[in-house]
């Protein structure tokens, strides 16, 4: 009997002992993952645009307004071999220094080796240059453009003035800004009806 205790004992402390190993195991991987997501941040500024830091780098430029998709692959490519910042880094495990390398790079993407055909103002009216506006920068020029065509009276400051369609599209079924010419007629035709069944002269064509 005393032999049997002894062993049941003995049983018990190891289980105890085991379990408190695979714990630590446990919970020592949890302690790497938490250090993992640690080092990302959630949200990143990039470019005036909060954009979620777990994307990597060319999802990331592509939430920029003024960056599509070619662009920010041909953005990712050139980081890449600039900077030797991989396209699958995720942006939010980036440091400030690498952001704002990553923030010039975007500003004069001609400078890093990008093709003209690939940047959104050509030839701008007021410098003649040709580069890349993107987010605040890209709206006010397109405020600003939209502005001096209103004010000159051109054709697509007459169309902008008035909300109409600039780029020559078919107004007939989309596009209506005013009262709908369709609609007008039915209404006109609903109430004519009435009024030509109680005339005089209905009975006689009759």
């Amino acid at each position: 009997m005393f032999m049997a205790e002894n062993k049941e004992e003995a049983q018990s402390k190891e289980q105890k002992q085991e379990k408190p190993e695979g714990q630590g195991k446990e919970g020592g991987h949890g302690k790497q993952k938490r250090e993992i997501n640690a080092n990302v941040s959630s949200i990143v500024r990039v470019a005036g645009k909060d954009v979620n830091g777990s994307l990597n780098m060319q999802r990331a430029l592509s939430k920029v307004k003024g960056i599509g998709m070619n662009m920010s692959r041909a953005l990712s490519l050139v980081i890449e071999e600039k900077l030797a910042i991989p396209r699958s880094t995720e942006i939010g495990t980036l440091s400030e220094k690498q952001m704002e390398d990553v923030e010039a790079i975007i500003k004069e993407p001609a400078s890093a080796g990008i093709p003209d055909f690939m940047l959104n103002r050509n030839k701008d009216m007021e410098t003649g240059k040709t580069m890349h506006v993107v987010s605040n920068d890209l709206m006010f020029s397109t405020r600003q453009d939209i502005a001096r065509d209103v004010t000159l009276k051109d054709w697509r400051g007459h169309r902008h003035q008035y909300g109409q369609k600039v780029r020559g599209q078919r107004t007939r079924s989309t596009g209506r800004t005013g009262v709908t010419v369709g609609v007008t007629k039915k209404a006109i035709a609903a109430a004519a009806k009435p009024a030509t069944a109680g005339a005089p002269g209905a009975d006689k064509k009759k």
